[in-house]
């Protein structure tokens, strides 16, 4: 194993943990000598991580700290590239904004030896479908993150129109559509909702009976494969 991801098994050990962890358990866990975690825990902090704590007290983590590109490998650096076009592309406005303004984030702290495989446009995103001329998205994210219900004015496959007042649990992002999957007030069940399908959306001030976690653990056991219009 490397220093650089002894390191980073540092780090993440240090993240399960939201209280001081002695030098002998962090030295166990990461396979060194206790004479090692504490050089380790030194060069951490040169390299910005806020680690408070001291020898013979225990160490924890403040939250925030970023990893240096140090820790990641060329693979990973080809796989968060991927990633961020996928976002830049596919998704909402905002979001497909956040991730062209993260990679640009990432590609001005890249050593020069990552750099060009962070730049390589050997894997491409390949549009093929058209966004729709509403913007939905960006409120029913919020929606979710707030853990808020939805009203929708909703058209099914036949052109049939409905008003439906839902519980957001998550968007699935397929290749040509999105689908919100949420607890449909008016069936007494879990539903999919195209999203392109949406001619209206509002957030109510009501939160939603259940957390997201909790709903998002029964819709997993439905095992729901068919979209609120019938559609797979």
């Amino acid at each position: 194993m490397s220093r650089s991801e002894r390191l980073f098994d540092l780090l993440q050990v240090l993240r399960r943990h939201r209280r001081p962890v002695s030098a002998s358990v962090l030295a166990e866990a990461t396979g060194v000598s206790v004479r090692t975690l504490y050089r380790d825990i030194a060069s951490l902090r040169q390299q910005g991580a806020s680690i408070d704590g001291e020898a013979g007290v225990g160490y924890v983590l403040n939250p925030g700290f970023l990893l240096p590109p140090l820790m990641f490998s060329a693979e990973e650096i080809e796989a968060l590239a991927l990633g961020l076009k996928w976002a830049g592309e596919r998704t909402d406005g905002p979001m497909g904004l956040a991730a062209r303004e993260a990679m640009a984030k990432i590609e001005a702290v890249l050593p020069a030896a990552l750099r060009h495989r962070f730049e390589d446009d050997a894997l491409v995103i390949v549009p093929n479908w058209e966004p729709s001329t509403r913007e939905d998205l960006p409120l029913i994210r919020q929606a979710l993150n707030e853990e808020r219900k939805l009203s929708l004015d909703y058209t099914d496959q036949t052109g049939a129109r409905t008003e439906r007042i839902v519980w957001p649990v998550n968007v699935g992002f397929f290749d040509s559509i999105r689908v919100l999957t949420a607890w449909c007030e008016l069936r007494n069940a879990y539903r999919h909702f195209r999203i392109d399908r949406i001619l209206g959306a509002s957030i109510l001030p009501e939160r939603t009976p259940r957390r997201r976690h909790q709903m998002m653990k029964e819709w997993r056991k439905t095992l729901l494969t068919k979209t609120d219009s019938g559609e797979r």
